[in-house]
C-alpha cells in the first residue's frame, strides 16, 4: 500500500502545479521522477526538490496563463466553423 504524502510535500508540489498549470499528481509525478533520477529518497529531500524546480519555473519566465489562453483563442479562418451532428 502507498504511504500517505507528507503535507509539507504536498504544499511544495502544489505551489509547483499551479506554476506549471497542471495537475497536483502531474505535479508529484515529475517531483517523483527527478527525485529518483537523482537518487533522493528522503522525504525532506523531495521538498527541496520541488522547491528548486519550482524557482526553476520562476526564473524561466514564461508566462504560462498567457500562453494557454492564446491557445485556446480561435484562429480567424476557423472563427465562423460550426460543427454539425
Amino acid at each position: 500500500m502507498v504511504a500517505i504524502p507528507d503535507r509539507a510535500y504536498n504544499a511544495a508540489c502544489g505551489r509547483l502545479a499551479s506554476r506549471l498549470g497542471v495537475s497536483l499528481a502531474a505535479a508529484r509525478r515529475r517531483v517523483d521522477v527527478k527525485a529518483a533520477q537523482e537518487g533522493l529518497r528522503e522525504v525532506a529531500d523531495r521538498i527541496a526538490l520541488a522547491e528548486r524546480m519550482l524557482r526553476e519555473a520562476e526564473a524561466d519566465g514564461t508566462d504560462r496563463d498567457a500562453l494557454f489562453s492564446a491557445l485556446l483563442e480561435v484562429a480567424p479562418e476557423d472563427a465562423n466553423f460550426m460543427a454539425e451532428d
